[in-house]
């Protein structure tokens, strides 16, 4: 199950065809789902749960717990709505692809994907290219 959850004055437009995009990945990379939920918020709100959980004094656009257990993802996934924005604007790309690639980001993680490499950030990166061209 995908839920949706706004901290912030923000909908996204189609939670169906998003859910339905965010299923089929995990099941690409051959894992269940149990249950994801996304927490859409303000720069604000996630700096305080950076601060008080990870001890990052910075701003960030995702913040991803994941309980998953094995090949089951389970999580929650907060996501800053401001940042996407800025992001989105300082890589000339549009607000929707921003958005799209960062709630991607977070279901890659528990996947098994890491960017703290450059190696593993390439792999990343084309992971994300990947399924942003089968939203489309």
């Amino acid at each position: 199950m995908i839920n949706f959850n706004y901290e912030t004055d923000f909908a996204l437009k189609d939670e169906d065809a998003l859910s339905k995009w965010i299923v089929d990945c995990i099941r690409t990379e051959e894992y269940s789902l149990e249950e994801i939920n996304y927490i859409f918020c303000d720069d604000e709100y996630l700096y305080k749960l950076n601060i008080e959980f990870l001890n990052h004094d910075t701003l960030t656009d995702i913040i991803s717990f994941d309980y998953s257990v094995g090949k089951t993802i389970q999580g929650d996934i907060f996501i800053s709505v401001e940042r996407v924005k800025e992001n989105a604007t300082d890589f000339k790309v549009s607000f929707f692809e921003e958005l799209h690639r960062v709630i991607i980001h977070g279901v890659l993680h528990y996947c098994g994907y890491k960017d703290k490499t450059p190696e593993d950030a390439l792999l990343m990166r084309e992971k994300e290219n990947f399924y942003l061209k089968r939203l489309a």
